[in-house]
């Protein structure tokens, strides 16, 4: 509990101290643009404007994190994207969404692990978990759970007809070690099994990759990219930790929400986002009915704006 209170007492203060640090740096930058004026010296007035607009960013992110209220949100997270009915044209809108979401992240100066990937047959990936570290990662993540639908002239098509792929996005809170998820040892199968992909020799020749399925939901979380089985059981271990966590959270909110909202966000079927290629290029969020027209910036992780958008819209519906 003590431990708490102090992590929730330094988020306020970063917080204040940020707020402080615009306030101050929104000062500096109206008496000089006051100077510059008088003296019409278009350089600085030019310099000035840079500045302000930077200022804008930098407080507009403070406003975002500031919808963050959820005591995980400030954390990283865990996300797991799976390809939907399809066979390789899904598999590969998996590996798309991956590219997004690893450049996001690098945009963002998160820091990114693929912890298990399972390839297509024939190309793309079946399903991939990554963690994403850094301050908000998991409050800004969160917001990519649910269904992403593609619509597409297929490469994988000779006679060039447009498909539909599917894939789910998962995104759960990776829970910080004194939060307390209790897992009986008799409730988990334990498999291990040779790892595929890239990964060097010992880690294809061995079976270190680990895979545990808690029994009683059905949970699965697994781990291959550590050369250790061992190294791969307790990150698989931490992965159903985190899941389990998250559903006993959406238990809660379920709970909380007469009309069970949150529902249809995460139900197959129901897209939270479409990215349409052909006959006409558009990226809509059904969410918040948010549309961006150009979709290789969106595609190259350029999502800032989508997320902002469901935020926005969250916190007016609640």
């Amino acid at each position: 509990m003590a431990r708490e209170v102090l992590r929730s007492k330094t988020r306020m203060e970063e917080v204040v101290h940020n707020w402080k640090a615009h306030v101050h740096k929104l000062s500096e930058t109206l008496s000089l643009c006051e100077m510059a004026s008088a003296e019409d010296d278009a350089e600085v007035l030019a310099d000035i404007s840079l500045a302000f607009n930077a200022l804008v960013t930098s407080v507009r992110q403070e406003e975002l994190k500031l919808m963050l209220g959820s005591e995980d949100d400030s954390g990283n997270a865990i996300m797991a994207i799976n390809a939907g009915a399809g066979g390789t044209e899904s598999q590969d809108w998996v590996e798309m969404l991956l590219r997004m979401y690893l450049r996001w992240a690098e945009g963002r100066g998160f820091l990114t692990s693929v912890v298990d990937l399972l390839p297509g047959d024939e190309a793309g990936i079946k399903n991939v978990t990554i963690t994403i570290a850094g301050d908000y990662a998991y409050g800004y993540a969160k917001a990519e759970t649910g269904i992403h639908r593609l619509v597409r002239i297929s490469p994988f098509d000779t006679s060039g007809r447009r498909h539909t792929s599917f894939a789910s996005v998962f995104v759960s809170p990776e829970i910080d070690e004194d939060i307390t998820v209790e897992i009986d040892d008799n409730d988990l199968r334990i498999d291990t099994y040779r790892a595929t992909g890239a990964g060097g020799q010992h880690v294809n020749k061995t079976d270190s990759a680990v895979r545990i399925t808690h029994l009683p939901t059905g949970i699965v979380a697994q781990c291959q990219n550590e050369r250790s089985q061992h190294k791969n059981r307790a990150m698989a271990l931490k992965i159903l930790r985190s899941r389990l966590y998250e559903m006993k959270l959406q238990e809660q909110q379920d709970k909380n929400d007469e009309a069970n909202k949150t529902k249809k966000d995460i139900g197959w079927g129901s897209q939270i986002r479409s990215y349409i290629l052909h006959p006409y290029k558009m990226v809509k969020d059904h969410r918040t009915n948010f549309e961006v027209g150009n979709t290789q910036k969106i595609l190259d992780g350029d999502i800032d704006d989508l997320i902002e958008a469901y935020l926005l819209a969250r916190q007016h519906r609640d």
